[in-house]
């Protein structure tokens, strides 16, 4: 596959202007001649280069405030006639088509049209583009004579082999093209499916087809483990797939996994707070009136399960934290900025790894997720419900006290982070134990009150949350042996008055949210 392609004629109609003056310059040194669209001809012609219109290849003027200029078979004849067929040959003959070597295209800005605030649907429309799409999808079809680029980034490629080559590609080159280009046209189309779907009318439930638009951006070294390859794709422009790395080794595929979850949980408090992640699950969660208030309390909880561990803080980081933080190994710290000294403190660590990651609200968050199983994708509404105390239903005889009623509230906050069955125990500051991933509740309250007592860490008065309903009366009667005073489930079982006269038997306060949080 070395067969090589003189380009002699060449169509340049862009968007992105970057790069495109040394670019062209390199091809009218290979003697290369140049039809330009509008804005570009201009473009080029503003920089001294001699351009043919399309308008006058075509013999019609660019109409409709320039929808319509390149849809003509004296362009796309020019792109898909077969250079080694006699019958398409002929017919260029006939029809005065010259054929186009090279076509250079990349589309109207919708992805960024529709990024801006207040864009509304005309501006947008309006930026679809109908003749590049055409043009790039025809001349890909005929790779065998024809070069197809698409990306800025390309130029560089194209100027070397072409000056390897006396002006000439060869066939690998062309198909890579060709095979970009029409990844190009899949992901445009893409987008504009889903934004139309979007502001069309709403219909309730999911459409009948799902596209799920992923952009590469890096090869990890191995996926969970090390026999497995992986690499990671960016769906948008936020979230920890976007995150800046300011320091330390390359992320690994667990790392990315763990350092979601923690950003996720950290971004779920409006008040300082810190979270450590081990395996997805939070060892501790603390809250303060300072980063280092609250990564004190996090770390307490379960200072073990601490080592190697993802911190995320919801604050800028400063020096006095990050000095704490560096006391215990960790493989990512997760922040929305650090200042200069901080970062400092964390590079004379030279694997770890620091993420700075803007902070995102709950409705900033993918509305949509998606979860692969054998043979297809399962896909649901994101859990981004925030609990109100409003929304409590205190079904005991006892009311909570303001504490207990904001240790409750801390603990459901976690609790919907941590893998089923999920049991969190917790004061207003921070998390005493966790639960996590058991197959049935009343192990997942032994669990964490285990983790609560290797720790030394005083459960009596504290608040209890479960994401799921308690089945049997068995939890609270447990719950109570370690001095619970409050509890915090979603309600919803059949045996529900048998959990509220437990309740009521040990003096425990119980609320129901009437909200389940099943994380698997």
């Amino acid at each position: 596959m070395t067969e090589l392609r003189k380009i002699k004629r060449a169509l340049i109609s862009v968007s992105d202007k970057a790069g495109l003056i040394e670019f062209v310059s390199e091809l009218v040194g290979h003697g290369v001649e140049i039809i330009s669209t509008g804005g570009t001809a201009a473009h080029l012609r503003n920089n001294g280069f001699t351009v043919t219109d399309v308008s006058d290849v075509t013999g019609f003027p660019e109409m409709m405030d320039g929808r319509v200029k390149t849809l003509h078979p004296k362009i796309h004849g020019a792109f898909l006639a077969l250079r080694d067929n006699a019958v398409h040959v002929a017919s260029m003959t006939e029809h005065g088509i010259t054929p186009i070597d090279l076509v250079v295209v990349n589309l109207y800005p919708f992805e960024q049209t529709i990024a801006k605030e207040g864009v509304t649907l005309e501006e947008a429309v309006e930026n679809i583009d109908i003749g590049g799409p055409a043009m790039i999808r025809s001349a890909s079809k005929n790779w065998r004579d024809v070069a197809v680029v698409t990306d800025v980034n390309s130029y560089g490629d194209i100027i070397t082999e072409l000056a390897a080559n006396d002006g000439s590609l060869s066939l690998e080159t062309r198909a890579k093209l060709a095979a970009a280009a029409y990844s190009r046209t899949a992901e445009y189309d893409t987008v504009i499916a889903a934004y139309l779907s979007e502001s069309g009318a709403k219909a309730t439930g999911f459409s009948a087809s799902e596209t799920i638009r992923m952009t590469k951006a890096a090869d990890l070294r191995y996926g969970e483990n090390p026999h497995q390859k992986a690499a990671l794709y960016k769906t948008n422009n936020g979230g920890i797939a976007n995150a800046e790395q300011l320091h330390g080794k390359e992320m690994s595929f667990n790392n990315y996994v763990d350092a979601d979850a923690a950003w996720a949980l950290v971004n779920d408090f409006d008040e300082t707070a810190v979270a450590i992640i081990k395996h997805t699950n939070p060892s501790g969660v603390g809250t303060g009136t300072t980063s280092l208030e609250a990564y004190k309390r996090a770390l307490s909880t379960d200072p073990v399960s601490a080592f190697g561990g993802i911190v995320a803080l919801n604050r800028k980081v400063d020096a006095e934290v990050a000095t704490a933080i560096i006391e215990v190994f960790s493989e990512v710290i997760i922040a929305p900025d650090f200042d200069d000294a901080a970062l400092d403190i964390f590079k004379s660590k030279k694997n770890l790894r620091v993420l700075k990651c803007g902070n995102e609200s709950v409705s900033e968050r993918a509305n949509v997720e998606y979860k692969q199983i054998s043979g297809g994708f399962l896909v649901q509404d994101a859990d981004v419900h925030r609990l109100s105390v409003a929304e409590l239903n205190i079904v005991t005889d006892r009311q909570p006290t303001d504490d207990e009623l904001k240790a409750m509230q801390l603990a459901w906050r976690v609790c919907k982070h941590v893998k089923s069955n999920a049991i969190v125990f917790a004061n207003g500051e921070r998390t005493l134990g966790v639960g996590a991933g058991q197959m049935n509740r009343v192990d997942s309250v032994r669990i964490a009150a285990m983790r609560a007592e290797r720790f030394e860490l005083v459960l009596g008065g504290c608040a209890l949350a479960s994401d799921a309903f308690f089945p049997f009366r068995d939890n609270v009667d447990e719950a109570a042996r370690f001095g619970v005073k409050a509890i915090i489930q979603p309600g919803g079982s059949v045996k529900d008055e048998e959990s509220i006269a437990a309740a009521n038997e040990h003096g425990i306060t119980m609320a129901f949210t009437g909200i389940r949080h099943f994380k698997h």
